[in-house]
């Protein structure tokens, strides 16, 4: 058997990308997601594909956020893990699983290869995640109307308010930030993550109780693929109250106001209070992602 071959694609090649099968149904998952022809690698033996793997991030980005495409064929895996160690790009791998996938053996072998590929390049499991995509059909939740929403111009007080959220958070990417640099790293990466989606910075609101105290924040978002629930936080002295479940639905009725045709989602599948409160406000779950980092980084 030869050794494979690795290529970076380009526009003259790019098509080599779709020659392998997609037992995973990954394509139609990103079919609103656009992908650089110079992100997307493979792994060729004998002329054919046997691994690749696409890098994606927004249209202004000068290197790529995540990669959400891995693919290997049967008995490839090693050859997937080359691909992945010989990147230039060290970023996180986002593995993009049907729902309940470990109950279906076809996805099941599908995704354990995949896993097996990004772990032989020395990648490991930051979390698994629940990934959700509310629709008009599913009906818009009901409003409780126990809190008062504004806007908030002043990043500061977000920031105060997300330090505050994280210093008692279940999500494993904040509990992985405060680790290596603090409450401050934490909150500045949810900042960052807001102004680097393109929807309006007035969008962002912080909820308060009717007699003004502070409760949580919602942020409905656009990212590159759609609209989103950017962040649903409750501060700890409030927790208990079943106030994620306002937040969220309150996130929901903003964006389905502003034509949101679907609107995406995603927790902790150890998050359970907030998987419940998705799961009530009608968010149903469409696929589930294993999220990876370079060993060195976690």
């Amino acid at each position: 058997m030869t050794d494979p071959v690795i290529r970076t694609l380009g526009e003259s090649d790019a098509h080599l990308f779709d020659t392998m099968p997609d037992p995973l149904g990954v394509g139609r998952a990103l079919s609103r997601t656009t992908h650089r022809p110079d992100w997307k690698r493979v792994a060729l033996r004998d002329g054919r594909v046997v691994a690749r793997a696409a890098w994606w991030g927004g249209p202004d980005d000068v290197a790529p956020v995540n990669i959400n495409w891995f693919d290997v064929a049967d008995g490839e895996e090693e050859a997937g893990a080359e691909l992945l160690r010989t990147s230039p790009f060290q970023v996180e791998y986002e593995l993009i699983l049907p729902a309940r996938w470990r109950d279906d053996p076809a996805a099941l072998a599908a995704g354990e290869a995949r896993i097996r590929a990004a772990k032989a390049a020395g990648m490991e499991v930051l979390v698994e995640r629940y990934q959700y995509r509310w629709t008009p059909g599913c009906g818009l939740p009901e409003r409780p109307g126990r809190l008062v929403f504004r806007q908030e111009p002043d990043d500061a007080v977000f920031f105060e308010a997300l330090k505050r959220i994280h210093s008692a958070t279940l999500d494993a990417h904040a509990l992985r930030a405060i680790a290596q640099e603090g409450l401050d790293k934490a909150a500045q990466e949810e900042l960052d993550f807001f102004n680097w989606c393109p929807s309006p910075r007035e969008w962002w609101q912080l909820a308060h109780t009717p007699d003004g105290e502070l409760v949580g924040l919602h942020i409905p978002a656009h990212n590159p693929s759609g609209p989103c629930i950017g962040f649903i936080g409750v501060v700890p002295g409030q927790r208990g109250r079943g106030y994620a479940y306002d937040l969220l639905a309150e996130c929901t009725h903003y964006l389905a106001e502003r034509g949101a045709e679907f609107i995406a989602g995603a927790t902790d599948q150890g998050n359970f209070p907030m998987a419940a409160n998705f799961a009530k406000a009608g968010h149903p779950v469409v696929q589930e992602r294993v999220h990876f980092l370079p060993a060195s980084q976690l």
